[in-house]
């Protein structure tokens, strides 16, 4: 099976989930889930960064339960993430996250931006914020 997303947790604190460009099945779309869900076990705080260059539209019921998991996991967030930066080119993909965001908030601040780079700056701007 191809991953839908790689999550990649070498950078503690900072997460990076790099969207691979597969389309959304039911299986990839939940490992997925899984390996977000599974950078919260330590209950350490940490902020994420999603890489969604590459990605493609998820299927409709994917974005609905991609709502699900952020409202299952809102104070696990909340209690948890210092904010998420999203690197959206694609107006089609941004979309599609303002979708998700109707059925269900983000519970933490996050950034929509054009670039990793831009990306990797707010985080770092969070960081600060938050070691002071």
């Amino acid at each position: 099976m191809k991953s839908y997303a790689i999550v990649d947790s070498t950078r503690m604190p900072i997460i990076t989930v790099t969207f691979t460009g597969e389309k959304s099945t039911d299986e990839n779309f939940q490992m997925y889930l899984d390996g977000v869900e599974k950078c919260y076990d330590d209950r350490k705080t940490i902020a994420i960064i999603f890489d969604a260059s590459n990605a493609v539209i998820p299927k409709l019921s994917h974005q609905k339960k991609q709502a699900t998991w952020l409202s299952q996991h809102w104070k696990l967030m909340q209690n948890y993430c210092l904010g998420t930066a999203y690197v959206i080119p694609s107006t089609a993909i941004r979309a599609v996250l303002k979708m998700i965001f109707s059925f269900q908030n983000q519970p933490v601040p996050y950034k929509i931006v054009s670039n990793l780079e831009e990306a990797e700056s707010w985080i770092e701007e969070l960081n600060q914020i938050s070691s002071k």
